[in-house]
């Protein structure tokens, strides 16, 4: 039989996984309730399972039986949810108050474990060994770092060839249809932290004073005027100021101001650059003033980059396997992160996305991922299955 026919065959199997990891999310590192459902679905295969240390991740190798070894491929599902609060009325809604799947973790981990079947099943045709890698982490804990920091990449003996994630979405994608791209996929992220220090006083007074406020706005400002100015618009950059805290109340003049930022870059260069030139800008305009400030940046994703050949193979894979149709390259990067990019940054490989909306909704107007609201079609699962084993059988037949 074929993989998908195989697939399709244990779909049900693989709902159920996605419905109990769905009712019980976990955020973070530590997800033990979702790692306890991975192992018992991989409980009896022929696999050589291994958990972290550092996090409740879960490294499953399985290898074929060529003499030699033969390459490596690894697969990745990430487990974790969102700390969001679920209104989407399912029978299998989270159970847990304030944390949800609002990502399709649930869905990418059922996936895998269903790959990790269908694989096993044909461990003969196999032509070296794959690689599971089951995440906890993804959502702003760099849970991939940490798995390669314990060996993940290394875990079948020799170091990963070609590394896949595929990652669903509730939107823009219609259900089954498969995008990608060679070159940059995800953009970087990270949160620029800053801290304008000044000195209190009365707000009738401010010449008495060393206000913060004023400063901080201009900083604000100027960090627009550095992106249309300093950046080349074909490699563009976007910084959103989302939150600003300064004071107590309307006639005292605060000590300090703070705010944070997320900053988004589509190349290496323009990270590196933005890193470089934004903390200057912040120290000289308090400056100027004869203000300090502090700038830092935090919680950093680097930029997702698809090895162009891989990115090729992962779509003909998706023509093959699903169809003609059910492939559209996708044109630019999506300015989300993906710490698979840390997979990425070692081994060449393709991050795809996965449409999951459910056909009576529109991909153009559905809830997108992460919102309360964002609903995932179990319909997918099976062809999620499917493309994981297949990604990795015609990888290592290469």
């Amino acid at each position: 039989m074929a993989v998908t026919d195989d697939a399709a065959a244990i779909a049900g199997e693989i709902a159920q996984l996605r419905h109990a990891i769905h009712a019980e999310p976990e955020v973070g590192l530590g997800l033990p309730l979702t790692q306890q459902k991975v192992l018992i679905a991989l409980d009896g295969l022929p696999l050589e399972v291994t958990t972290g240390t550092a996090l409740s991740s879960v490294t499953a190798v399985l290898h074929g039986t060529r003499q030699d070894g033969g390459p490596v491929v690894l697969l990745r599902g990430d487990m974790d949810a969102l700390p969001v609060t679920e209104r989407t009325g399912l029978d299998y809604a989270s159970k847990i108050d304030g944390a949800m799947h609002a990502c399709g973790h649930d869905l990418h981990t059922a996936m895998l474990a269903g790959a990790a079947r269908l694989l096993s099943d044909r461990r003969g045709d196999l032509a070296g060994s794959v690689v599971f890698m089951f995440q906890p982490g993804e959502e702003g804990y760099g849970g991939a770092r940490y798995m390669i920091e314990e060996g993940v990449l290394d875990a079948a003996g020799q170091r990963v060839a070609a590394a896949y994630a595929l990652h669903v979405s509730s939107a823009q994608l219609p259900i089954g249809v498969c995008s990608s791209r060679p070159g940059p996929m995800m953009a970087a992220a990270e949160v620029l932290d800053v801290t304008v220090n000044g000195h209190g006083g009365h707000g009738s007074q401010p010449h008495h004073a060393a206000d913060p406020i004023p400063v901080a706005c201009e900083i604000v400002l100027a960090l627009q005027t550095l992106v249309t100015r300093k950046f080349d618009i074909f490699d563009p950059v976007v910084i959103t100021v989302g939150s600003f805290h300064a004071g107590t109340t309307d006639n005292v003049i605060p000590d300090d101001a703070h705010f944070l930022a997320t900053v988004r870059s589509f190349s290496r260069e323009a990270r590196d650059r933005m890193r470089e030139v934004a903390p200057a800008l912040i120290r000289d305009v308090a400056s100027a003033h004869g203000l300090t400030a502090t700038a830092e940046f935090t919680n950093s994703y680097p930029v997702t980059i698809n090895d162009q050949t891989e990115a090729q193979f992962a779509a003909q894979v998706v023509t093959d396997v699903l169809g003609e149709r059910r492939y559209v390259p996708q044109p630019n990067p999506m300015a989300g992160a993906e710490d698979f990019s840390y997979v990425l940054d070692e081994v060449p490989g393709a991050f795809v996305m996965l449409g999951a909306c459910p056909p009576a909704l529109d991909p153009a107007t559905a809830p997108f991922n992460h919102s309360a609201d964002a609903v995932f079609d179990d319909a997918v699962l099976a062809d999620g299955a499917a493309l994981y084993a297949e990604l990795a059988l015609r990888r290592l037949a290469r």
